[in-house]
């Protein structure tokens, strides 16, 4: 038997988490995709210290992702686009269904071998984006977003 219901051990906290749910899902939506911008900015441009998209194409090529092009524009369409899509809440599930994906493959083909830790090059940070993307992949945008605007989720 279980109880549904929650009590508070501090219920006048209530109506402040109440009106602040929504707001959490926005925040952590514009996180996730915002921080995934950046690193497809690096592999596509060369900023933010990146090797660019010939640069990544043959690094991507030089691990085994091969053909590198292709492996470097699925990337940069994932980080750039699914990012924006998942900051903006439209077509979230599919936008991070496909970050997710990517980012367990750049942990396991990647990361693994580095370790846990990410100061060593290691798999955390893939894994914590992952499961943080899984997060809209199954609950969606939430309720400020295009997706719910429309009121059309996949």
């Amino acid at each position: 038997m279980s109880n549904t219901s929650q009590t508070l051990v501090i219920p006048m906290l209530g109506p402040l988490y109440r009106a602040l749910s929504p707001l959490s899902e926005l925040l952590l939506r514009l996180v996730v995709g915002g921080f995934l911008i950046p690193h497809g900015m690096q592999k596509a441009f060369g900023v933010f210290g990146g090797g660019g998209f010939a640069g990544t194409a043959g690094w991507m090529g030089s691990i085994g992702l091969a053909p590198g092009w292709l492996f470097a524009a699925l990337a940069i369409f994932v980080e750039i686009g699914c990012g924006v899509l998942i900051m903006i809440g439209f077509l979230t599930r599919p936008a991070a269904a496909l970050a997710c994906g990517f980012l367990l493959v750049a942990a396991v083909s990647v990361h693994a071998a580095n370790g846990f830790f990410g100061q060593n090059g290691g798999y955390e940070y893939s894994v914590l984006w992952a499961v943080a993307a899984l997060f809209f992949a199954v609950r969606g945008a939430g309720p400020i977003s295009v997706d719910r605007a429309l009121g059309r989720e996949f």
